[in-house]
């Protein structure tokens, strides 16, 4: 068994779109990234990747590598996940916690897990997904914490 951790962050301005685990949520703010931003996807790509010491998002998808501007986070996850598959890893079981003031995510809770479950292969029983608030101390912020649990 390995288990893998992960979290990202991105700064929330006006008139980008957000993009948490893969799907546009309706919102006036967006992350400020060199990719689409998706912090859930991101942390998760990086709990992938720990899990079998490979580095992080950033070693694999350099924010100076023009060729990843603008990115979907989708491309990154499915990086992650062949990297493990070729090292014999198979994902058991996932937790991710995004944190977010504004919008609130729960009307979006059973699309985020449907995406999820598309995105990693693993039924909605085996996907752990928590919305918290940073209580007003990161209103500008988007932030996600993942861990993974992998067989291998």
């Amino acid at each position: 068994m390995r288990l893998g951790y992960g979290e990202d962050s991105h700064r929330l301005i006006e008139g980008k779109p957000l993009y948490l685990c893969g799907l546009l949520i309706p919102s006036p703010h967006g992350a400020l990234a060199h990719s689409d931003g998706d912090a859930p996807l991101h942390a998760l790509t990086d709990a992938l990747l720990a899990a079998f010491g490979l580095g992080d998002i950033g070693l694999l998808f350099p924010d100076t590598d023009p060729k990843w501007r603008g990115a979907r986070s989708e491309v990154f996850l499915r990086e992650a996940l062949r990297l493990v598959e070729e090292r014999g890893g198979r994902l058991i079981q996932v937790s991710l916690a995004i944190i977010l003031d504004q919008p609130k995510l729960s009307p979006h809770r059973q699309g985020l897990l449907e995406n999820l479950s598309r995105l990693l292969g693993l039924p909605l029983d085996r996907i752990g997904l928590t919305f918290k608030t940073s209580e007003g101390l990161a209103v500008a912020h988007v932030q996600a914490r993942a861990m993974v649990l992998l067989d291998g």
